[in-house]
C-alpha cells in the first residue's frame, strides 16, 4: 500500500501552498483519482487520518472524485469507457484505442475556512 506515502506528499504540497498563500485553516481537500490509476481511493480514505495528524490539515474533510477511464477509438473516433467496454470499442469492436482519461491523481481544490 503506497497510498500512505502518496498522502504524506499531498499533505506536504498542500501545506507548502497554504504557507505561500497565507492560508491558516483548511476546511476541505478535494482529490481527483482516475479509475485506472494505481492509487486506490478506499486506501487513500483509510490512511488520510494518519497522514494529516499533527498537520495544518488535521481537521479537514477529504473528498474524492473518481474520473472515468475513457478512450477514443482509433477506428471510429468514438469515446468510450475502457472498463465498461472491457477494453474493446463498443461501437466497432476495435481493440485499437488511445486513452484519454483515467490515470490522473490531482489535487483539485483546497477549500479554506
Amino acid at each position: 500500500m503506497h497510498e500512505i506515502g502518496v498522502m504524506i506528499e499531498v499533505v506536504k504540497t498542500v501545506e507548502k501552498f497554504a504557507k505561500q498563500n497565507g492560508v491558516t485553516q483548511i476546511q476541505t481537500l478535494v482529490l481527483q483519482i482516475g479509475e485506472l490509476s494505481t492509487v486506490v481511493p478506499r486506501y487513500i480514505k483509510a490512511c488520510y487520518p494518519a497522514a494529516i495528524e499533527g498537520t495544518l490539515l488535521e481537521n479537514t474533510q477529504l473528498q474524492i472524485e473518481i474520473l472515468p477511464g475513457n478512450a477514443i477509438c482509433d477506428s471510429c473516433n468514438k469515446v468510450f469507457n475502457i472498463l465498461e467496454s472491457k477494453s474493446v470499442c463498443p461501437y466497432c469492436n476495435s481493440k485499437n484505442w488511445e486513452m484519454l482519461t483515467g490515470k490522473e491523481f490531482n489535487i483539485k481544490e483546497i477549500v479554506a475556512c
